[in-house]
């Protein structure tokens, strides 16, 4: 009886141990990028049933890579002004891509078949990713959603330039006196350093 419940307590020990482990490698790689660091590319599906890459826009000078979802409000607060922003920097060489971290199995508002028809809803003019597998977002170290990634493209690859929220109100575009997406695309454009370089990113949580 003692050698079971020793076996036992080790059992506990080692499980402890591992959970403990793994919780201390999530957190390393949700720390992700920084200012200044190269962002990795990926190959994910799109609403259309393609497949896209950073890689497929040889023509742009950067991207705005926002982690968003359909059931945050926060996400369907912004959606329009995500439109607004593909519409005025695509032609400039920004285009928005915007990715799901979300894992539908958790919540099925964010499953692909339901990503499809709030794009359609919407009518997105931009890539919506699914991130299938949740390996992307904590590359990059997304935690909400929305969460905004600015990268300019060069020959070191996507730098990452600004990270965060796209502006200061979520609640009301009209009220927002910092545009800090649009603040740091034309600064790029200008071939000038971001004003402001990372801010919160205000939003839901990512759901794993």
């Amino acid at each position: 009886m003692k050698t079971l419940k020793i076996l036992v307590a080790v059992a506990f020990v080692i499980a402890v141990s591992a959970f403990a482990l793994n919780k201390v490698s999530v957190n390393k790689i949700i720390k992700g990028y920084s200012i200044g660091d190269v962002a990795t590319d990926f190959k994910l599906k799109n609403i259309d049933e393609s497949y896209v890459s950073l890689a497929d826009y040889k023509e742009a000078k950067g991207f705005i890579i926002i982690f968003t979802c359909n059931h945050c409000p926060y996400s369907v607060a912004y959606e329009d002004r995500i439109i607004e922003l593909n519409t005025k920097f695509k032609p400039l060489g920004y285009p928005v891509i915007a990715i799901n971290p979300n894992n539908p199995k958790s919540y099925p508002e964010d499953s692909f078949d339901n990503m499809k028809i709030r794009a359609k809803e919407k009518g997105f003019t931009f890539p919506y990713l699914l991130d299938d597998g949740q390996s992307i977002y904590p590359q990059y170290g997304a935690t909400k959603t929305p969460h905004v990634y600015v990268v300019e493209k060069t020959i070191k690859g996507n730098v990452v330039k600004y990270i965060g929220a796209i502006d200061n109100n979520y609640k009301d575009a009209n009220a927002a006196t910092k545009k800090y997406v649009e603040e740091a695309v034309y600064a790029l454009l200008k071939g000038e350093k971001v004003p402001v370089q990372i801010t919160k990113a205000i939003g839901c949580s990512v759901k794993a």
